[in-house]
């Protein structure tokens, strides 16, 4: 099939990330994955949710938007129905897990780092760009706290990033936009470390059951993008230098 942006099956879309693209956060990125465009910022907390405090431990967790204007009719607020949104608050819980999965929480004392997604523009893929753009973002909360002496390391184990896969008119594609997220007979969310170890994996089929075989190429593609995109973060990061 041909895409609508012309890709190739196992080529994602392209991906910039922008370091401290606002002034206040203690890590602000923009992550831009094809016209899907999202701020992630980490802010550091003295403080610990009521479960963890005196337990000398520490915390990272998420909220996550999508402003009025990110869509193609405007998204209305979710202070306007007085609630979070049920697939606002399921999106910011996997970005809180697949975080914590990553980071020796037992290092950062009694502190909670808050994630904020907001996404500014989307076309399919929000929730796996806030991931691998929130990552980095934290990253940079992580790397003040050592230049103040908050603690002593570094507490990351592993690099993180997401992507999503799926098959639309019978082919496994990678990195979905919102044209082909919204046809698509499977579309599945993937969230690894470097090591190739998945962290969270979100599949649903939408028109028919999906076969193994099946499965195991979208696994192969996914496994393929989230590569390139550590690749991504680590040159942002200046490891490449």
């Amino acid at each position: 099939m041909v895409r609508s942006d012309n890709r190739k099956f196992d080529e994602k879309r392209e991906v910039k990330i922008t370091r401290n693209y606002t002034m206040y956060p203690d890590g602000c990125v923009l992550i831009e994955s094809g016209n899907t465009k999202v701020i992630c910022s980490a802010f550091i907390e003295n403080r610990v949710p009521p479960f963890l405090r005196g337990e000398g431990t520490g915390w990272i967790t998420c909220e996550y938007s999508m402003l009025p204007s990110s869509t193609q009719t405007r998204k209305q607020r979710d202070i306007n129905r007085l609630k979070l949104d049920g697939r606002s608050s399921e999106i910011q819980r996997l970005i809180g897990r697949s975080l914590r999965s990553v980071v020796d929480l037992s290092i950062l004392g009694e502190k909670t780092i808050m994630i904020d997604c907001d996404v500014i523009q989307a076309d399919g893929g929000t929730r796996v760009a806030s991931i691998t753009g929130a990552f980095v973002a934290l990253y940079d909360a992580l790397s003040k706290m050592v230049e103040k002496g908050e603690i002593e390391r570094l507490p990351l184990t592993s690099f993180l990033a997401a992507i999503s896969v799926g098959i639309v008119e019978n082919e496994p594609l990678l990195d979905l936009c919102y044209i082909e997220d919204s046809n698509a007979i499977a579309d599945m969310n993937v969230v690894m470390n470097e090591y190739g170890e998945f962290i969270e994996l979100g599949m649903t089929g939408e028109k028919r059951p999906i076969k193994e075989e099946e499965l195991n190429k979208l696994l192969i593609l996914a496994k393929k993008g989230i590569k390139e995109l550590i690749e991504i973060q680590k040159e942002v990061l200046g490891f490449n230098n």
